[in-house]
């Protein structure tokens, strides 16, 4: 059975508006060719699909039949032909990242540029725990995931973004007389953390460690929201990344307390897994990263460099 798409319309359209006149109205046909393409549809059956009187057309238990699949036919090559023309468009699709929870300051001006080149396409930003981070990156739920410390034991390759310094901050309120202070500072210092699993706590706690610098823990907290926000009442100091503390920094709300060996500087990444077989918009990203990079830097993140 040879039938076309243009004969399948015709027979919805007539059964539709129940008359040859409307169907070549709505389907900008002549009614000559709408009866030519009915006819020709309706050849292919051996059972009546339609019973046409003088003044109405009107389906048989078989037309029905027929009907609904011609219908399930139509609206698949509608959807197709909608897939067809967004790819015509541009990159379409869903692109995976997962980001450690401070680089929620760090991601939006690394992909809004080319979100909004490519209007198809579709972004899902999971921010999280470095722990939660690295297993959505090993187990596929992640396309790129977004770390100022590289996780371990994984092959993986990355793209560099920008510095990741941490600094000791306290409240812009507590005075503060000492200029470039010795780290045994530390053992006065009530210190706040943050939770098991964080890499702003790993770096802090590797570096710290490495120095041999004595330290206490005095308060551990699950966001750097609620860090900054217990710092700048008063209840002790932190080790915070920059990049999260602009704004309390310029309007006073924290200080950033001088001290020998400070800023602790890392590196923001973003990382894919080398096993794994990077699709064309995985692969359009970071060409869009390679040639805006520096742009993206210089533009976003130019105050940056002043600390």
């Amino acid at each position: 059975m040879n039938f076309t798409l243009q004969q399948l319309l015709v027979y919805r359209t007539v059964l539709q508006t129940g008359s040859l006149t409307q169907t070549a109205y709505q389907l900008h046909l002549t009614q000559p060719a709408v009866s030519a393409q009915l006819k020709n549809f309706l050849d292919h059956f051996d059972e009546p699909l339609i019973q046409r009187t003088h003044r109405q057309i009107r389906v048989t238990e078989k037309g029905l039949d027929i009907l609904r699949h011609t219908e399930r036919i139509l609206d698949e090559i509608q959807l197709l032909n909608s897939k067809i023309n967004r790819i015509s468009e541009g990159l379409s699709g869903k692109l995976r990242i997962s980001s450690v929870s401070t680089g929620k300051y760090l991601a939006p001006y690394f992909l809004s540029g080319f979100v909004k080149k490519n209007k198809n396409v579709d972004l899902l930003l999971d921010v999280t725990n470095k722990t939660n981070v690295v297993e959505s990156l090993a187990n596929g739920q992640a396309d790129f995931a977004l770390v100022s410390v590289l996780p371990e034991n994984l092959q993986i390759e990355y793209i560099e973004l920008l510095e990741n310094k941490l600094f000791l901050v306290g409240s812009g309120q507590e005075p503060w007389t000492h200029d470039n202070a010795e780290p045994s500072i530390f053992l006065d210092l009530p210190l706040i953390y943050r939770e098991e699993g964080s890499g702003t706590r790993y770096v802090m706690e590797r570096y710290l460690r490495k120095q041999k610098w004595p330290f206490r823990i005095q308060l551990e907290l699950t966001s750097n929201e609620a860090v900054k926000q217990a710092v700048i009442a008063g209840l002790g100091y932190s080790v915070m990344p920059l990049i999260g503390i602009k704004n309390e920094i310029m309007n006073g709300q924290l200080r950033i307390i001088p001290i020998q060996g400070f800023p602790i500087v890392s590196t923001w990444r973003l990382v894919w897994m080398k096993t794994k077989k990077m699709g064309t918009l995985s692969k359009a990203y970071l060409e869009f990263l390679k040639e805006n990079k520096s742009k993206i830097v210089e533009n976003e993140f130019g105050w940056h460099q002043q600390f």
